[in-house]
């Protein structure tokens, strides 16, 4: 579940503020970098290949990551991002079985239930003392592409002082679970960032028993479909007391999350892996 909720929200602070702070890109040369051409394995259940002026992360420098980046330290996540560190992505597994790919997906139906959940989500902000956050809308509407096995979707979200994030994410079915490919970046830059995101995932494979394509009968199904993906997974069929009641219980008790913009162009990142080139 806590997998759940960082793929379904992740909102990181401005990673400008390393800029002229000594002390954070102290700590953000400690992390044990791996550039490219390298190949990088997401536990046991994929690989991703790490082309020249790219990086990536092994789930324990991950989690320090995040938490320099204000957010609560979370196994089993994986970063991958180009050495500027001008957009990142998280990889992590959800082990919740065979989705079904056969559903039809209503973008405007999902919208509105996304929309539907912005009042009872902010009930627990406020309780938290964070900003509200709102779902404008889709940036990217959802898709899904059956050749690739890969749901993407791009959600619009407003602060209460106006500023505005998107959230683009991609889920990548496998044979025991679904992927999930979170890029985090800002507005301004999210096309051009898009496209890199996306030519990396061609580069993304699962490993040996491991893809869609290798489903046998006695493996075991999700309870829910591509839709329910985009709601929240697992969360999405929790019915007694609400799909955004139950979000919210998990989120007031483990993932505070922080609104910024992603900075594009960030200067001086470069020059923190210069050893490692």
């Amino acid at each position: 579940m806590r997998k759940i909720l960082l793929a379904l929200l992740l909102v990181v602070p401005l990673l400008a503020w390393a800029q002229g702070d000594p002390a954070l890109e102290a700590e953000l040369k400690k992390l044990a970098w791996q550039p490219g051409p390298s190949e990088g394995r997401i536990g046991d259940k994929a690989t991703i290949k790490v082309p020249e002026g790219f990086l990536f992360l092994d789930t324990r420098n991950t989690s320090r990551f995040l938490e320099l980046m204000g957010n609560p330290p979370r196994d089993g996540h994986y970063l991958f991002a180009p050495q500027t560190l001008e957009w990142f992505s998280v990889f992590s597994f959800d082990p919740s079985g065979y989705v079904k790919d056969d559903e039809k997906i209503d973008p405007d139906a999902l919208l509105k239930s996304l929309q539907e959940g912005d009042t009872p989500s902010n009930e627990e902000r406020t309780k938290l003392g964070m900003t509200k956050i709102y779902t404008d809308g889709w940036e990217v509407p959802p898709h899904y592409d059956s050749q690739t096995k890969r749901l993407e979707w791009g959600t619009r979200l407003r602060n209460e002082q106006g500023r505005t994030n998107v959230n683009y994410t991609s889920r990548l079915l496998g044979r025991s679970g679904v992927m999930s490919a979170t890029l985090v970046t800002g507005t301004a830059s999210l096309k051009a960032d898009m496209g890199k995101f996306q030519a990396a995932l061609e580069q993304f494979s699962y490993a040996p028993n491991e893809k869609y394509s290798e489903f046998k009968q006695g493996d075991k199904l999700a309870a829910y479909g591509l839709g329910a993906l985009i709601l929240g997974g697992a969360a999405a069929v929790a019915t007694k007391k609400g799909l955004w009641a139950v979000i919210g219980g998990f989120l007031a008790a483990f993932w505070k999350i922080l609104v910024g913009v992603f900075v594009a162009g960030v200067a001086g990142f470069k020059s923190l892996f210069k050893k490692k080139e």
